[in-house]
């Protein structure tokens, strides 16, 4: 299936999906830590803030969005500018096929061609393998772990943060 999809920018248009794929990953995962969906104003903030280091792509396949990465701010203080958080997400028929790891392509090779990014962090909610290997493959380690950080579905969830600094990594 990856191939036969294409990453391009997200475009407004892109909203619907992308907050079904989100506010799946919300209902049924500790993907994320927000417990209620959010529909599109969470990621319509994101897209209408998106230009130079902070991209939002989308995963198409004729027409059909199927996910989506973005990479936005580490934290708000001018000194964290030259880090970029990371994340991908899929609708769930595109799992296990290469969707995430040819998002990821896309969005690394694009921050990596820009002298202002200097390294890339993503937090995975543990466990999760699937994503552990997605952010290895892709040149990042594991830089610590925070215990019971997050309560989701009545039980504390631990995050694994990984790190990729984008002169010293290679994406595959």
């Amino acid at each position: 299936m990856s191939a036969a999809a294409t990453v391009r920018d997200a475009t407004p248009t892109d909203l619907p999906a992308m907050a079904a794929i989100y506010d799946e990953q919300v209902r049924t995962s500790v993907a994320t830590f927000d417990t209620e969906p959010r529909g599109t104003s969470y990621l319509g903030d994101k897209l209408a803030n998106a230009g130079g280091s902070d991209l939002v792509l989308v995963a198409d396949r004729g027409g059909e969005v199927l996910g989506y990465a973005f990479s936005g701010p580490f934290r708000p203080r001018p000194a964290y500018d030259g880090t970029k958080e990371v994340s991908v997400y899929l609708a769930t028929q595109a799992r296990g096929l290469g969707l995430g790891s040819l998002l990821y392509g896309a969005l690394l090779a694009r921050l990596d061609g820009l002298p202002e990014v200097h390294t890339q962090v993503a937090v995975i909610a543990l466990p999760n393998d699937a994503s552990i290997a997605l952010h290895r493959r892709h040149g990042f380690v594991e830089v610590g772990v925070l215990r019971e950080v997050g309560r989701k579905f009545d039980r504390w969830v631990d995050t694994a943060w990984y790190q990729r600094r984008g002169d010293s990594a290679t994406s595959g």
